[in-house]
């Protein structure tokens, strides 16, 4: 059963006589051009400045802001939209004379700005838009567990986990790059706006340019209210207002530490703070979040927390991403943390199991579920096309993939050498520098193996549905049981076995875009590798300074009250590392813990895609079961926390609203503005997010009225009789 099967009825797919020149996909129809120019110059002295620029420029930021108490992130389409305007500059003052180099001509300018120059600078630029995951491994080593670690050390464990998954990921381009099928919505979006930017429409109606630059301009100027002056926007909870002294209704209406029921925001910070746009994520995908969304929210919530109370659900908040003792109260962390990094064993017997609250409780269960969904729904119903396109057999080919065919392509040599030269840097880490992070070699060549099984897994759903599960919590699980006690190894080989794994899909997600735009293959290659060399370079040097120069820094019991250099990523990476490295697995969901029950779940995500299988077979005029897709349904929620109800209910909102209304009644609007739309209000928001915190927030300026006040407080209260929690009734 194939890809071409499931997709939903909203991609419409030609007839077998049409011309294999004409992609699949709807949206790429709509959206990528057939034609291509393989004499435009795309590696100019203006891609190579303001590339390495902007890369330099966002991985400082990044990095830097990612400490305060509110992180503050620099994305790539803020460089996409500031770079146009100094390219074009460039390509008006800078000399067109011409110098020879060998048998080649150069010049500092060689024509008009092109397209395909702005696609590598921007590129190169995402390289920095996030700061290395391994950057919270130093951070809790020198700032929560007061350890050391060598810079030498830091730079290897950062370079070697962002490159590692890269040498494995080229092998499996022609798997998830190359078929027309594995279509990376997001990169489909990145088009539009690259388009936008650079081409002039057809005259009918206003141009994509003068919507995208109306859009950013609106988004700009909104994102004022709900980001500073009303505040109050970002989450609406009006069944707060009508019973705002009921611990029950709080608990039903509250969006942020609730059901959300009713709950909304006018805000698109809010909308894509943990997902991305909704107005990119394809129909069927988003009917699988929803149907996921609303089983766990508002059908197995509250029967277990009011109907079972499962776990003793009401002796603690219904939504929260926190620890508990028994009687309701947080658990104190650090004091379960001996002085030589091991578990005080009287100290964790005085506090007793740790306890979680019944939603992330019952998200850890769907998590499992989802995991082992992904593995069986990807080789039931995509495997007999990937051993087809692996094997070079009924290999279909559309326009742009032989279009790419003008370029030389990537020796697999090259990724064979980054594989190679990237792990036995690793080796050299784990075997020779072991004090410092504790992993052992075989740890690490279990990470590796973890992640390259899963990459082509992984990569199809995201490809197809712009969704994509992550492995951090299985692999904090199983490195958990197999060497418990060793927080920092735990929290390494979820770095090796995870973001690996994630670098490998970014880094054919940006193939996708480059295949979409024509790029040279050889070009993304070396732009990518040495774009997320010189991010990670400058993670760690950025991170070293700010832990050497700021005293205390990420200790909130030492700090200031009013420091902003809270950490509060790194502490919930710390506490992850306590509670799955030190503590372990198997205390939580062993046999002595609370929650063994939720190991099954295993077992029901291993065998859930199955029968859906079996059922279409059964029942084969029924369509709609080849629409349910697991591994999103049930990772639908898996943001869940930190996103919350009111991220969940603003997202499908708008996600209903323009991929099934608006796409099926204004279907040429549709087609036209929606992804240039996404574009311009994320950089939008993003010059004024920026704004703002230059301008008020590092002046601490705040305004203090109703429209920026919790109006859901009671929400984070217990419910059972006699819990006794600081700020809550008892009941």
């Amino acid at each position: 059963m194939s890809t071409t099967e499931i997709e939903n009825a909203q991609f419409t797919k030609i007839n077998d006589e049409d011309d294999d020149d004409i992609s699949p996909i709807e949206q790429v129809r709509m959206t990528v051009s057939n034609d291509d120019d393989p004499t435009q110059p795309v590696w100019t002295f203006r891609m190579w400045f303001l590339g390495l620029i902007s890369v330099v420029l966002l991985s400082f930021l990044n990095t830097f802001f990612s400490y305060r108490t509110e992180p503050l992130t620099v994305t790539m389409i803020s460089v996409q939209v500031a770079t146009l305007p100094i390219g074009r500059f460039m390509a008006r003052v800078l000399p067109t004379r011409k110098f020879r180099i060998g048998n080649k001509q150069f010049s500092f300018n060689p024509g008009p700005f092109n397209m395909k120059e702005h696609v590598l600078i921007s590129i190169l630029a995402n390289c920095g838009g996030n700061t290395a995951y391994a950057i919270s491994i130093i951070d809790i080593i020198r700032a929560f567990y007061d350890r050391k670690i060598s810079f030498f050390a830091s730079w290897l464990l950062v370079t070697t986990t962002q490159v590692l998954g890269y040498g494995w990921a080229g092998i499996m381009r022609k798997l998830v790059v190359e078929p027309a099928l594995m279509w990376w919505p997001s990169s489909v979006a990145q088009v539009s706006l690259f388009r936008a930017l650079h081409e002039k429409d057809d005259g009918h109606g206003l141009s994509r340019g003068k919507f995208f630059l109306i859009a950013l301009i609106c988004s700009f100027t909104w994102y004022l209210v709900p980001g500073y002056l009303f505040e109050t926007l970002t989450t609406i909870s009006w069944v707060c207002w009508i019973f705002p002294n009921s611990v029950t209704a709080h608990q039903i209406g509250s969006g942020s530490k609730g059901l959300g029921v009713g709950s909304f925001a006018l805000d698109w910070n809010t909308i894509v703070a943990f997902l991305d746009s909704p107005l990119i994520t394809p129909l069927s995908a988003t009917l699988n979040i929803l149907v996921g969304y609303i089983l766990l929210i508002y059908i197995v919530m509250p029967t277990c927390y009011w109907g079972l109370n499962v776990y003793n659900a009401k002796n603690f908040p219904i939504y929260s991403s926190h620890l508990f003792t028994a009687q309701g109260m947080e658990y104190d962390v650090k004091g379960i943390v001996n002085k030589k990094f091991e578990l005080d064993m009287e100290e964790y017997q005085k506090q007793g199991h740790i306890n979680l609250s019944m939603f992330f409780a019952v998200s850890y269960g769907i998590g499992f579920a989802a995991i082992a969904a992904t593995l069986s729904h990807v080789a039931i119903f995509n495997g007999r096309e990937i051993y087809q396109q692996w094997s070079s057999r009924s290999r279909k080919e559309d326009i742009h993939t032989r279009l790419m065919k003008n370029y030389k392509d990537i020796p697999n040599w090259w990724f064979h050498t980054m594989l190679i030269i990237s792990f036995v840097l690793a080796l050299i880490l784990v075997i020779f520098m072991k004090d410092e992070i504790q992993l052992p070699w075989w740890a690490l060549i279990f990470a590796a193996s973890f992640a390259l099984i899963f990459t082509p897994f992984i990569s199809v759903i995201k490809a197809t549905t712009n969704q994509s599960p992550g492995l951090n919590v299985i692999s904090e699980y199983l490195i958990g049981l197999v060497y418990p006690g060793k927080p920092i190894a735990n929290v390494c080989f979820k770095t090796y076995g995870y973001i690996s794994m994630q670098q490998a899909v970014f880094f054919l997600n940006d193939f996708k875009l480059g295949h979409y735009m024509k790029i040279p293959p050889r070009s993304m290659f070396i732009v990518q590798t040495i774009g997320t060399l010189i991010a990670g370079t400058i993670n760690v040097c950025v991170a070293w300074w700010m832990l050497g120069s700021i005293k205390n820094i990420c200790n909130t019991d030492l700090l200031p009250p009013d420091s902003e250099w809270t950490c509060p990523g790194d502490r919930v990476f710390f506490d992850a590392s306590v509670i799955w490295g030190l503590i372990g697995p198997w205390r939580i969901f062993g046999p002595t813990g609370n929650y063994p029950q939720l190991n099954l779940f295993f077992i029901f995500g291993l065998i859930g895609p199955g029968i859906i299988w079996l059922l279409y077979k059964a029942f084969p005029n029924q369509k709609w079961l080849l629409s349910i897709h697991l591994p999103v349904l049930l990772g639908a929620t898996a943001n869940m926390p930190p996103a919350s109800t009111v991220n969940f209910n603003s997202w499908l909102v708008v996600a209903l609203v323009f991929n099934y209304f608006i796409y099926k009644h204004y279907r040429k609007w549709w087609s036209k503005y929606t992804y240039v739309l996404s574009g311009a209000l994320d950089a939008g928001m993003a010059f004024m997010l920026v704004l703002l915190y230059f301008t008020l927030n590092m002046e601490g300026k705040s305004l203090d009225w109703w429209g920026q006040s919790e109006h859901c407080a009671l929400a984070k209260c217990p419910t059972a009789k006699g819990i006794s929690v600081p700020g809550c009734p008892v009941f």
